[in-house]
């Protein structure tokens, strides 16, 4: 009997099981320009941090969230909000003369977004760069899972990219699985040469791929999903999920291909981590015992509420109700 990843069911385990999520947190915009404006914070993985969980809320899972942030108080408050929420800071590198990256969101009728971005200068671009870095890097092989972006990956400086690889294959060869998210953002790579290199560099390292087909589709030119799922193969990923926002969910694992339909929104507020709010849903079912398709479910429904909310986290009140079945408490993998 196995289970997702290699991992044993927590019943069998003797501390809880440990999650890392690296990436940027931002300090988040919303409204019109020249008008009144709220200001929260977000960002891909912070957003997969703070629903991972809520999600997960009850079981024996610590999420900790690992970036680089400066000493002023939007900093402060950031943290603050982590903690709320049950997010861990402890491995988080405080940088005194930057400061958090900042994005202005606004949405058109359909709940489409449109950002804007001040990012180049922000701390977490420097997370793993210099010496001070060598304890983050090194914390990595104490989690179970660590959970990486492509944005994760394009804001770092070329070094602290590289020296993150590094980790993370120490890191895995210890027994961590690897976690990947691709959210392909064109304008945060110098060029798709780049891009494509880091990318398959990171799927190489890659257990868990949650992918959105758009970006991928852009990204190295696959034709069909088919394409994809092939070379994920020969990549050695073995759990795939093809995310294709309103259309049904495409997986691919060591226990066949499944396709999951979404969930049907009447009306559309914001996308904002849609696609985000999945993958945290798809992996707190994973860690929990569910199986693929039951994890499919549980993104489903997650995407399905958020997008019917403004901005990227929606009140804990709106959380839907995901449950596991009585008897699905280890999945094959």
């Amino acid at each position: 009997m196995t289970v997702m990843l290699g991992h044993c069911p927590q019943a069998e385990r003797s501390r809880p099981l440990k999650v890392a999520l690296i990436g940027e947190c931002m300090i988040e915009m919303r409204g019109e320009p020249g008008a009144t404006f709220s200001q929260t914070f977000g960002g891909d993985t912070l957003n997969a941090a703070v629903y991972l969980a809520r999600v997960s809320q009850g079981s024996a899972m610590v999420v900790d969230y690992i970036t680089a942030v400066g000493a002023d108080a939007f900093s402060v408050a950031m943290r603050q909000m982590w903690r709320d929420e049950g997010v861990g800071d402890q491995h988080v590198r405080v940088i005194p003369d930057a400061l958090p990256g900042l994005y202005f969101i606004q949405t058109d009728d359909q709940g489409e977004r449109r950002f804007a971005y001040w990012r180049g200068e922000a701390a977490a671009r420097r997370v793993f760069d210099g010496p001070q870095a060598d304890a983050l890097l090194s914390a990595l092989a104490d989690y179970d899972y660590v959970y990486v972006s492509g944005i994760s990956l394009a804001i770092l400086t070329p070094g602290g990219r590289e020296r993150l690889m590094q980790a993370l294959s120490l890191a895995r060869a210890a027994g961590t699985r690897i976690v990947f998210d691709n959210n392909y953002r064109p304008h945060l790579w110098p060029d798709v040469h780049a891009a494509r290199q880091a990318y398959s560099d990171m799927l190489r390292l890659t257990d868990l791929a949650l992918i959105t087909w758009e970006d991928d589709a852009a990204l190295f030119g696959y034709a069909d999903h088919t394409e994809l799922f092939r070379a994920y193969k020969a990549f050695g990923v073995g759990e795939v999920a093809l995310k294709r926002g309103a259309a049904s969910c495409l997986i691919q694992c060591a226990a066949g291909h499944f396709e999951v339909p979404a969930e049907h929104v009447q009306h559309i507020v914001d996308t904002t981590a849609a696609g985000d709010s999945f993958s945290a849903a798809y992996l707190a079912c994973r860690l929990q015992g569910g199986e693929p398709a039951l994890a499919a479910r549980w993104g489903h429904r997650l995407a399905a509420q958020v997008v019917q909310h403004p901005g990227a986290l929606i009140p804990r009140a709106a959380m839907p109700t995901l449950s596991m079945p009585a008897l699905s408490s280890v999945a094959e993998a």
